[in-house]
């Protein structure tokens, strides 16, 4: 991603590195707690709810190019089971790793002599975070990690068994759940039979009216 717009330091997912310095080597271990922003998650399958806590545990560490941050996010993500329809509730668990550079340095850490304007140059930027005045936004990294760390199909359980394709009943909850099987060359006869007088009945069987098979014999 090109250069940062102007970050506002009292963004919860803006962190400050005038404390690290540049000194290779230096380290920041944090802890911080946000509401989740919105949309984090899988958009329409699985996510955590707009303004839910989430759990930040970070180490920030200077190398020469920049600012390596490595983490984890912990929180409680909600969707709704694939096979059975049912909400469900998981425990997140996304870990990150990501590099912001110095604007100024190259991709090795030393200074540019003078800002890339060729196409290649501008390509390599679009696909790097920086820091800025000083600040990183974790929020792109958090958003790709929890994406990553989230089922794409949730299940309630794993061996959830869905629904019954005839009546949509829940079978988890009636694990006999069954329909008779009625075989399709039968049910036309079937409903036929059943709107007949017991007098035609007879006649399509062949039997005089009021007489049964013993009678005949």
């Amino acid at each position: 991603m090109a250069l940062n717009a102007r970050l506002d330091h009292r963004n919860p997912l803006v962190f400050d590195t005038h404390e690290l310095g540049r000194r290779p080597g230096a380290l920041q271990r944090l802890t911080r707690e946000i509401d989740a922003p919105k949309d984090l998650g899988i958009q329409g399958v699985v996510g955590v709810p707009e303004g839910a806590p989430v759990k930040l545990v970070l180490r920030i560490e200077s190398v020469m190019e920049g600012v390596l941050v490595t983490g984890t996010a912990r929180a409680q993500a909600e969707g709704e089971c694939v096979r059975c329809l049912e909400p469900l509730e998981l425990t997140l668990d996304a870990d990150f790793q990501e590099m912001f550079s110095y604007p100024e340095a190259d991709d090795r850490g030393r200074p540019k002599a003078e800002p890339a304007d060729d196409a290649e140059g501008s390509a390599e930027d679009e696909d790097r975070l920086f820091i800025e005045d000083g600040l990183f936004d974790l929020e792109p990294v958090l958003r790709d990690a929890v994406v990553l760390a989230l089922p794409m199909q949730p299940v309630c359980q794993d061996d959830c068994p869905g629904l019954c394709s005839e009546c949509g009943a829940r079978l988890a909850d009636d694990p006999d759940h069954h329909h008779d099987a009625v075989d399709i060359r039968w049910a036309a006869l079937q409903g036929l039979a059943g709107s007949l007088e017991p007098g035609e009945k007879d006649e399509i069987s062949g039997a005089e009216p009021g007489v049964d098979e013993k009678q005949e014999k």
